[in-house]
This record gives C-alpha cells, sequence and structure tokens, in this order.
C-alpha cells in the first residue's frame, strides 16, 4: 500500500482536522456509489480508509511515523541495539534465522547479551550456534501480531437497513461475497465475518470488517430513530383542508390537514419512524404548498381581489 500521507495529500506535518477534511473529501468523491461505472472505485475507496485508519488515528498516526508499523498498520521489525541489523533467513521448522555481528557486546555477553533481548522481545529465542564473528539465533516469529483484517465500506439503502437483505461486497483483493445485511443495521455499524480477511502463513486468517453507511433516500431524512419527510400540497388543500396521503417504510397512510394550514407547519405519525430499543422513532410530515406549474390567470385575479378585501401582513413580526 502507498504512504497514507501520499493517498490523502496531505503533508506530514498535517494537523488532525486537515487529516479529517482530506479524508471525507476523497470519500466522498471516490464512494462506489457515485462511481458504479468505474470498477477501480471501490480499491480507491478501500485505500482511502485504509490510509486515514492509520493517520487519522493519533495513536497509529505516532507509531507509523517512528517508523514501528506500516502503510497496513503491520509491525515493522526494529532490528537490536549493540551492533549490525540483522539478516533473516528461512529456517526449518517454520523459523527465521538472523545472524548478528557482534558489534556493542562486551567481554563475556556476546550470544547471551542477544539471546536476553531475544527472550524479552519474542518470548524466547529457539537456540543459539556459534558463529565466526558472532553469534546465529533461530526464533519463532509467530508471537509477532499481524493485523490481517480488511476493512471495505457498504452502502446500504433506507429500507435494506430496516428490513434486512443480502448484497455482494467486493474486497480489496477482487474475490466478491454476498453478505447477509441484519434487520435493523445503523450509519457506522460494523459487520464482521470470521476468516475472511487477509491470510498469511503461520496465522489465523483476518476477518472481514464491513462498515455500514445509509444512502440518502429521496424523501425522507433520518434523525436517529426518527424521519422526516416534506409533503407538497396544493394551495386549496392547504386552505380548504383534507385527507393527504402520506408514504411511511410500509404501507402509506392518510393525514388529515386541517383547515388554513401554513407552509412548514409539522405533524407528527408515531410509531412510523425506525426500529430502536424500547419501541419505533416517529414520523415528522412538514406540510410545502406548492403552487401550480406556469401563469394562472384565474389564480392570479383571485388572488388579487382576495388581497384587495382582505390585506394581512405575515412579517410584521419581523421589525
Amino acid at each position: 500500500m502507498r504512504d497514507p500521507y501520499e493517498v490523502l495529500g496531505v503533508p506530514r506535518s498535517a494537523n488532525a482536522a486537515a487529516i479529517k477534511s482530506a479524508y471525507r473529501k476523497l470519500a466522498k468523491k471516490h464512494h462506489p456509489d457515485s462511481n458504479k461505472g468505474d470498477p477501480k472505485a471501490a480499491e480507491r475507496f478501500s485505500e482511502i480508509n485504509s490510509a486515514n485508519e492509520i493517520i487519522g488515528d493519533e495513536d497509529k498516526r505516532k507509531q507509523f511515523d517512528r517508523g514501528e508499523i506500516d502503510a497496513e498498520g503491520k509491525p515493522r521489525f526494529q532490528g537490536f541495539p549493540g551492533g549490525g541489523g540483522p539478516r533473516g533467513r528461512a529456517g526449518p521448522g517454520g523459523f527465521e534465522s538472523y545472524s548478528f555481528r557482534g558489534g556493542g557486546a562486551g567481554p563475556g555477553q556476546g550470544a547471551g547479551a542477544f539471546e536476553d533481548i531475544l527472550n524479552s522481545m519474542f518470548g524466547g529465542a529457539r537456540g543459539a550456534r556459534p558463529g565466526a564473528g558472532g553469534a546465529q539465533f533461530e526464533f519463532d516469529t509467530g508471537g509477532i501480531g499481524l493485523d490481517l483484517d480488511v476493512n471495505v465500506a457498504m452502502s446500504v439503502s433506507l429500507e435494506e437497513s430496516v428490513k434486512g437483505g443480502e448484497k455482494r461486497v467486493r474486497l480489496p483483493n477482487g474475490k466478491e461475497l454476498n453478505v447477509k445485511i441484519p434487520a435493523g443495521v445503523i450509519e457506522g455499524q460494523q459487520i464482521r465475518l470470521r476468516g475472511q480477511g487477509e491470510t498469511a502463513q503461520g496465522h489465523p486468517p483476518g476477518d472481514l470488517l464491513i462498515t455500514i453507511s445509509i444512502a440518502p433516500h429521496p424523501f425522507f431524512k433520518i434523525e436517529g430513530a426518527d424521519l422526516r419527510i416534506d409533503l407538497p400540497v396544493t394551495l386549496y388543500e392547504a386552505v380548504l383542508g383534507g385527507k393527504v396521503r402520506v408514504p411511511t417504510l410500509g404501507n402509506a397512510v392518510e393525514l388529515s390537514v386541517p383547515k388554513n394550514t401554513s407552509s412548514g407547519r409539522t405533524f407528527r405519525l408515531k410509531g412510523k419512524g425506525l426500529p430502536k430499543s424500547g419501541g419505533t422513532g416517529d414520523l415528522f410530515v412538514t406540510i410545502r404548498i406548492m403552487l401550480p406549474d406556469g401563469n394562472d390567470a384565474e389564480l392570479e385575479a383571485l388572488m388579487e381581489k382576495w388581497r384587495d378585501q382582505h390585506p394581512y401582513n405575515p412579517r410584521s413580526g419581523l421589525g
């Protein structure tokens, strides 16, 4: 993976706010739902998320800047004090053999000093063999934790988040999986598929972590467990009142609009929102008066007559 600073397009001196802003802009620009004709959009989006996981997290960013982890968040081998760096090669039994030059070890230390370091860092050396110019050790690297989890984003519709369903997700390696969406998922919730992450010899496979985002709905807006909708009504429905059909996530219902209802008036339909702990949210319906398209001479004449006979100023309270 590329340098996370390069992926997000920020300098290493960037503060947390600048990194967050850059991430949001790129995530919005490269979201797969906004680039359905681009097969590489999901890969770019995943790279952006991975970069943000490193430098968007204060602790991980410090580790990366110190060279302790790489761009994928995996630990880097740092070498040992007191001499030249290690030279690794594959050894029998799944171990790695490292040869050390006996730089700073004093009399009587040598292999013992290095063995102490190995024991403290890796939980015990597998053995030591003296060699010319230094000592050679074999140790099991299985104790070094590897982050083999894979993070991807998935966008679901509002209806899918409520009722659940099944969607296909594409992983960064090109593999595709069918994922069951549980009913009641919310924005930012993660679905974990165990054993579907990356693999490495000698380590259990990582998990696949799917972060859910809920796609914007054509007319519903989400506010926690509540929903909001702007309901268009005619001028005569607002003046004379009447029953108006209101869409919900289930079946449409009828709302009784009282006479002389102003635009902006809001009604609450209890229990027509999203599921929540201990119940269901509500649906808030805001009236929006819509005039007919085009010019209507008859309506204009009516309004002129009405204006002359019934003048009023709804802005009188504004000063």
